[in-house]
């Protein structure tokens, strides 16, 4: 069971995983070693998944998201396989959900610019039979979050 102290400290460890232990005690009202020790157990309960840099996307060169829409006619094992394989191995593509729906997969993908779309989509069609594929340009980003809310953790 997580208390308000234990909530807050995740929502802050989101915001700056580099956060000074001293300064993440003060916001929750408690010792640094009493923190620090909180700390510890969030990480070791698995609250705390890892620890990760976020970069700008701007400075290492890959200002350009697409979204792409996958459909396939195969579901079996093999293929599932191939797939999860397939887009694993292409650095460029940073997120794949599984859909409901009338669609299989959706696949986020950031670029050097929008002309790169095509050297993945080679890479990923040579590697796996794929029935539809659609490709969706960010002409913006309104809303990027990395953390997620805390107050459902009971």
């Amino acid at each position: 069971m997580l208390d308000e102290r234990d909530r807050k400290i995740l929502d802050l460890m989101q915001a700056n995983a580099e956060m000074a232990v001293n300064d993440v005690a003060d916001a929750v009202a408690l010792s640094a070693s009493a923190c620090s020790r909180r700390i510890a157990r969030l990480r070791e309960e698995g609250y705390i998944a890892r620890s990760v840099a976020v970069l700008d996307r701007r400075k290492v060169g890959l200002p350009t998201t697409v979204f792409v829409i996958v459909r396939t006619g195969k579901h079996e094992a093999g293929w599932l396989d191939e797939f999860h394989a397939a887009v694993s191995t292409i650095p460029e593509i940073v997120e794949v959900h599984r859909l409901t729906g009338n669609f299989d997969y959706i696949l986020k993908l950031v670029l050097p610019n929008v002309e790169h779309y095509d050297v993945i989509y080679r890479q990923l069609v040579r590697r796996v039979e794929l029935f539809d594929m659609s490709a969706y340009i960010s002409m913006e980003t309104v809303k990027l979050a990395t953390g997620v809310p805390t107050h459902y953790v009971e």
